[in-house]
């Protein structure tokens, strides 16, 4: 058996009421047929019904009172029983087959783990502003910023890099894959990037943050400067976007 089977979901929340059902719904469906599976929603202090509607689709609950979300995510990491650790955005819908794929790419024991390529979902009030968020994700590949709506590795491995870092607001995600594959090259193994079926994240940030801030703040070279400012990243944890 490897070590890996047992899958645990780790979807940080942070009042999530109007994302978090259809993430869940559509999570239900891919891993219907998988026995081997356990969801966990990380509350950070949610207070909306997000802890309510984790519990009514069968999510086991863990509470994180600190408010960054490498805290929340390294709280759901810890938590979790399984071999490999799934770590899903509240607001973010896995399509049908991505979880035999995931399970295909760790099929090589020498994959630690890895990220799922990402799209948003619909914008109704700013098409156009798509173009640019593109050529951003663009840029982002190019430099290697792995975007972590849905991000995967080994227990071990998440013990073993020390989990998400704590001083980082935004951005977390992409350091982490970095450290990741740094401790995939030590240990003699790769990660992996899924690059189809891809997830769909919510366009919300997008469509409601004042035009001139979205522009410098979407931008993967101002995330990468300023990562570890609290006060920049406002529409995160503040005044958050929901």
């Amino acid at each position: 058996m490897l070590l890996w089977l047992m899958i645990s979901v780790v979807i940080p929340a942070f009042n999530e009421e109007k994302y978090l059902p259809a993430t869940l719904a559509a999570l239900a469906a891919e891993l219907a047929s998988d026995t081997d599976h356990e969801i966990l929603v990380v509350d950070n202090e949610s207070t909306d019904s997000t802890r309510q509607i984790a519990t009514a689709f069968g999510a086991k609950i863990v509470d994180e009172p600190v408010h960054t979300i490498s805290a929340v995510r390294n709280a759901g990491g810890l938590a979790a029983p399984g071999g490999l650790i799934v770590f899903l955005d509240a607001d973010t819908l896995v399509p049908c087959g991505l979880f035999q794929k995931i399970r295909q790419v760790m099929s090589d024991p020498r994959c630690i783990g890895g990220t799922v390529n990402v799209k948003l979902g619909p914008m109704v009030k700013r098409k156009w502003i798509s173009y640019y968020i593109s050529l951003c994700f663009w840029a982002g590949r190019f430099a290697r910023m792995r975007l972590g709506a849905m991000q995967f590795c080994t227990k071990k491995a998440f013990l073993e890099t020390g989990g998400y870092d704590r001083t980082i607001y935004v951005g977390e995600d992409v350091e982490f894959q970095w450290r990741l594959r740094r401790l995939a090259k030590k240990w003699g193994g790769h990660t992996a990037f899924i690059e189809a079926p891809q997830v769909v994240t919510s366009a919300r940030r997008f469509e409601k943050m004042a035009l001139f801030r979205l522009i410098i703040v979407g931008h993967p070279f101002t995330v990468l400067l300023a990562w570890r400012k609290a006060s920049f990243w406002k529409d995160w944890y503040e005044n958050a976007i929901r």
